[in-house]
């Protein structure tokens, strides 16, 4: 029992995990709270002081069954398993803590919800603002932002924490929070921690150097996750700055009466994710539900996402039956970097980048960015405006067109004209393009309809395109008020078009 108290010396707070053959036992305290956590039966093992010792254990086959019960209970555990032989060992096997399971800090996948990224989240207060900084240890996404105190609650609830870091005496409620003392949130420690995660000499390049509070805040966190997973992380390798003008920002009160992802009554459906969440890899329902909490402001960024879904549209079917062949690459990624990966974990592996040339193949030629890529003329919000107008030409040709009418002009023919080659019309754009000014009617075709806009620019905005002489006359001949087209006044000539 003194190997033990040793160990439990070290971890006073926490439930101890000590590995003895088959099982994981709990003595003492401890037991009393595993048992009554986990409705495990008490029993006692010897006595120590004239009193008997309180044990209870848990099969070590079935152990992530109840580390998943006591992580969602915000308990922690310490794992300690034997690293010495027992043929060479003189009395008792030498035994080491390995691993610290918290809610912030899991990684294997029997602990993890599928569909939700699991949070580490560090909060630091200096100089009337605060500073978070916030890990998931699953893929090694590392993000730093600064607020003011007002925004605190909001923030926590948009990025949603499975456990929180703070120093003695912060106040938080609604949160598991693990308290640390204050100088684990020192800066000057916590950059030198920051600069020794990423390997780089200065954070001038990471955009984040102004931002001193959540800077101070990353080093208690990279210390607190280095310590429990017993290791490096060797798969934080960046870290991402995070500003108020990227982001479409949303108050606690919004996110609950939107139901994004989770209803009024606290339930995971029906929800807006649950509704959209088709995805065929856990990887993309968690993107999908990081995208929901996140709206973009930038316009670029929204448009190279309409551009994507446009390119690979079409090729829909077949990648959505190829990805669900793919297991979660970005969480077995890093269980390896943690050297905690299982043999199914690399077999699955394997299987998936077995699956990349198929899947190269499947996406259509010309998906990315560049003069391939059809995502742009299938996005109507994120075209080139000459592109837009062009577009709307040939929409009004097809749909204004009446029916049993060919001739001259018209793209179509009737199955008696087929052999009929009609002129191509030259679009006002065009000229518009060339000439730099429109000036009423650039150009006369058949039936078309009317633009309204300025007279002169050039998208060739307020021509009357494509009516014979003929029409021009007969609409220009009626009243004002009756049966002229929008923004055709009566009694006007060529010039008079438009507005």
């Amino acid at each position: 029992m003194q190997q033990y108290l040793r160990l439990k010396a070290q971890h006073p707070d926490i439930l101890l995990f000590y590995r003895m053959g088959d099982f994981y036992e709990l003595f003492y305290d401890d037991a009393e709270r595993a048992s009554r956590l986990l409705d495990l039966t008490l029993t006692t093992r010897g006595a120590s002081a004239g009193a008997p010792i309180k044990m209870a254990g848990v099969p070590y086959h079935v152990v992530e069954q109840y580390l998943a019960k006591l992580v969602r209970l915000g308990e922690s555990v310490a794992i300690c398993e034997q690293i010495g032989d027992p043929a060479t060992s003189k009395g008792p096997v030498d035994r080491q803590v390995t691993r610290i399971v918290t809610p912030g800090t899991l990684t294997d996948s029997e602990l993890l919800e599928e569909k939700a990224d699991n949070i580490l989240l560090a909060l630091s207060r200096s100089k009337g603002a605060f500073g978070l900084a916030w890990l998931n240890l699953a893929s090694g996404e590392l993000r730093v932002t600064e607020i003011a105190p007002l925004l605190l609650e909001n923030e926590l609830r948009r990025i949603g924490p499975a456990e929180i870091l703070a120093a003695d005496g912060t106040t938080l409620s609604g949160f598991a929070v693990t308290r640390l003392p204050e100088w684990h949130f020192d800066f000057d420690a916590g950059r030198k921690i920051l600069l020794k995660q990423l390997g780089a000499a200065s954070l001038a390049g990471y955009g984040c150097e102004d931002l001193e509070p959540a800077i101070a805040a990353a080093g208690a966190l990279l210390e607190y996750a280095r310590k429990t997973q017993g290791q490096a992380l060797a798969h934080v390798a960046a870290v991402i700055p995070e500003r108020a003008s990227e982001y479409v920002r949303m108050d606690a009160a919004t996110r609950r009466n939107l139901e994004l992802t989770e209803t009024l009554r606290g339930e995971p459906a029906p929800t807006l994710f649950s509704l959209l969440d088709e995805c065929a890899t856990g990887m993309g329902s968690r993107l999908l539900r990081h995208w929901l909490h996140h709206p973009l402001r930038d316009q670029a960024a929204v448009g190279a996402r309409h551009e994507a879904v446009a390119a690979l549209a079409d090729a829909h079917a077949g990648i959505y039956k190829l990805l669900r062949r793919f297991a979660d690459v970005e969480r077995i990624t890093g269980r390896i970097a943690l050297k905690n990966a299982r043999p199914r974990d690399l077999s699955s592996l394997r299987d998936s980048l077995a699956l990349l040339p198929e899947l190269g193949a499947a996406v259509p030629r010309g998906a990315g960015r560049g003069p391939l890529d059809p995502g742009p003329s299938r996005v109507l919000g994120h075209q080139p405006a000459e592109q837009r107008a062009d577009r709307d030409f040939e929409a009004a040709d097809e749909s204004e067109q009446p029916a049993g009418r060919a001739g001259r002009g018209h793209g179509r023919a009737e199955p008696a004209l087929r052999g009929h080659r009609p002129r191509r019309p030259e679009r006002p754009v065009h000229r518009a393009r060339r000439a730099g000014r429109v000036q009423g009617i650039s150009h006369c075709r058949p039936a078309g309809r009317v633009r309204e806009g300025p007279r002169d620019g050039p998208a060739a905005v307020g021509c009357l395109r494509g009516a014979h002489r003929s029409d021009l006359r007969r609409l220009t001949s009626r009243r004002p008020g009756i049966g002229c087209p929008r923004g055709v006044r009566a009694g006007t000539g060529r010039r008079g078009l438009g507005r």
